[in-house]
């Protein structure tokens, strides 16, 4: 359990450090990794992790427009501050020009309808799984990979 002893590590410096912070962001992440773990009464793998801290992240961005909606600059960026210490610990977003030679190995590897067809909107599901599979050790935003997926499927 890599993540959780490097949390841990950094939750010690950021005390002698006096990092405030960096100590708050550092203890949401355990708290959720080790109620994850109580939860499910199991062990994290990497994947897990991710996900966790995808969801940490999620909620800063959207805690962080909310605060702006409502006039509360100096609050969104304390969540943005946070979101920027959660993405210290996530995996490397995987580039567009990475995305694209994903997806087109992966329409490539299965065989689709034609164009036109209405099954091939169909196999979106299969395309996106593919792809993200394709990129091992990279973080994928899902909903744009979703949008480029539909989009070469309508127009390939």
């Amino acid at each position: 359990m890599a993540l959780l002893e490097r949390i841990t590590a950094d939750i010690v410096a950021a005390m002698r450090a006096k990092d405030a912070l960096q100590l708050t962001t550092l203890r949401s992440i355990k708290t959720a990794l080790d109620k994850f773990q109580k939860d499910q009464q199991k062990s994290l793998d990497e994947s897990g992790e991710q996900a966790i801290l995808q969801t940490l992240a999620k909620q800063r961005r959207e805690a962080a427009d909310a605060f702006r909606n409502g006039n509360r600059e100096e609050s969104a960026l304390q969540e943005e501050a946070e979101l920027r210490a959660i993405e210290g610990y996530m995996l490397e977003l995987a580039s567009d020009a990475e995305i694209d030679a994903a997806i087109e190995r992966s329409m490539a590897l299965l065989e689709l309808p034609p164009v036109g067809d209405p099954a091939r909107m169909r196999q979106m599901g299969a395309v996106i799984k593919n792809a993200k599979e394709q990129l091992p050790g990279k973080r994928v935003d899902g909903q744009a990979l979703a949008n480029k997926v539909k989009n070469k499927l309508g127009a390939a």
